[in-house]
């Protein structure tokens, strides 16, 4: 019988909180401080249309004639100028000079050493030898194109 006698109450107060004005109340401030959305003006600036993949980036290197000159010059600027007279056998243990070193023969040459052959650049010799090498960005496909091919032979890309 105590559970149902307060059960009763329950609902009295619950049936009064529902039923009299606080629910007005509470909800009513939420309805007053909406307020309607004003759209704003946005100008749009013509721009031209975003292409759908960026342009293949040529890897095309052929190196420079003063290679040797760039490179001895860079060594000096970034090891100090009491850098040794065999300067090509200076190691790149050090990570931040070797780091600099490449980052800054890479915006020099326009032609940076791929993260697979970084382990490889132990001594300035090893980046002297990276950058002596002329790198072709042609299939063998294209070679064969460009080459003289005998008349009975023709290489069509649209099969």
């Amino acid at each position: 019988m105590a559970a149902i006698s307060l059960l009763g109450v329950t609902r009295r107060v619950l049936t009064w909180m529902i039923a009299g004005s606080p629910r007005r109340e509470f909800w009513s401030r939420f309805r007053e401080e909406k307020k309607p959305a004003v759209a704003e003006t946005v100008e749009e600036v013509q721009k031209e249309p975003i292409p759908l993949c960026p342009p293949l980036r040529s890897r095309t290197y052929i190196p420079p004639e003063d290679l040797q000159n760039r490179l001895e010059s860079r060594v000096k600027e970034i090891f100090g100028s009491s850098a040794p007279s065999n300067w090509q056998d200076i190691s790149l243990e050090d990570c931040y000079l070797k780091f600099s070193f490449l980052a800054c023969l890479a915006d020099d040459l326009g032609h940076a050493v791929p993260n697979s052959r970084l382990h490889e650049m132990c001594r300035v010799r090893d980046v002297l030898d990276f950058y002596n090498v002329p790198v072709k960005d042609r299939s063998k496909f294209d070679e064969l194109i460009a080459s003289d091919l005998p008349s009975n032979l023709k290489i069509t890309w649209g099969y």
